[in-house]
């Protein structure tokens, strides 16, 4: 099983987590009228697929009693159904979180959501792992915060963020958040309780977890939206085959970047990677000002607000990094 040896590798794993997680919506971007309950069942499968090649691949090498088959098949149950528990959390707080942004914005919404996940998935993975220097760690939590929120106070200066937040919006923000930063800490004690998952392997449950749960939370919201109308799951089929695979390569983009994140929390701990993968929003304010050109025509506030927020990120990145003992 390959594992990072030094904190040069892991540092490189968390940050390319955080570039997947950043910009695996991109590939919705590239569809057209597909409503995104649809959009992603395969987006579900994608996340799962990558995963169990990488466990058969990385999470193989040597075949020892830590590689993929024989982890799966001396750990706990228990273990197991942790991580496919933590799955269907992130699953749910995931759908939240898009359907939070299509009523609130993503000014409202990312800022929101993600910064009650940062705080309560690195506080409670820290409880169950305390692995590096806390004082540290909290203050690159408070960096990455606050870049979080200089994020959506730049979207927020543009017309196409404005939209009108009502309470609806805002409870659903805080549930996404708070779910989002759940399933973090039902990862950590798979992998550091009992007869342990190890990283390839507590990845796959975990998103098995988020597939199979997409036939509870997925369906319940395809009847009853919380934005838009009732769509069925036989209208996927009039849908051409290419949504489908950005579905399937948006899945996919996401499992590279859990799965990185996973194997660099076996050497740092799950409350370090974990901080450093919520980095996202800054890979995502790329896109939209290089890419989709988000901020073409913004003020300067709006760009005090980007450079301002770039240089917390990388002073979260940088403390957090520092905190591995």
């Amino acid at each position: 099983m390959f594992t990072p040896n030094n904190i040069g590798i892991a540092l490189v794993m968390m940050i390319t987590s955080a570039a997947c997680w950043g910009s695996w919506a991109n590939t919705y971007k590239g569809v057209k009228n597909y409503r995104f309950e649809l959009f992603y069942w395969d987006y579900a499968l994608g996340i799962f697929l990558i995963s169990v090649i990488l466990a058969f691949t990385l999470g193989s090498i040597g075949h020892g009693p830590t590689s993929f088959l024989n982890n799966v098949h001396s750990a706990d149950r228990s273990n197991i159904m942790f991580a496919l528990f933590g799955g269907a959390i992130f699953n749910l707080a995931n759908l939240l979180l898009v359907a939070a942004i299509d009523m609130a914005g993503l000014a409202v919404a990312f800022p929101v959501s993600i910064g009650i996940a940062l705080v309560v998935g690195v506080v409670l993975s820290y409880a169950l792992q305390p692995k590096g220097n806390a004082v540290l760690l909290a203050l690159g939590v408070i960096s990455a915060v606050v870049a979080i929120i200089l994020d959506g106070k730049a979207y927020a200066t543009l017309k196409a963020a404005e939209k009108t937040v009502g309470k609806k919006s805002i409870l659903t923000c805080i549930v996404s958040g708070v779910l989002m930063g759940l399933w973090a800490p039902f990862v950590t004690r798979a992998m550091t309780r009992g007869n342990t998952l190890g990283p390839y392997s507590v990845s796959v449950f975990l998103t098995m977890g988020a597939l199979l749960s997409c036939f509870l939370w997925n369906t319940y919201l395809m009847k009853h939206p919380l934005v838009g109308e009732p769509v069925r799951f036989s209208d996927s089929f009039n849908e051409p085959l290419s949504g489908h695979l950005l579905g399937i390569v948006g899945g996919t983009i996401w499992g590279i970047g859990t799965v990185f994140n996973l194997v660099a929390a076996s050497f740092t701990g799950v409350a370090i990677s974990y901080a450093i993968g919520q980095s996202a929003p800054m890979v995502a304010a790329l896109w939209g000002i290089f890419v989709w050109k988000e901020f073409q025509g913004s003020g300067a506030k709006a760009k005090i607000y980007l450079a301002t927020m770039f240089g917390f990120y990388g002073l979260a990145i940088l403390l957090v990094a520092h905190a591995n003992e």
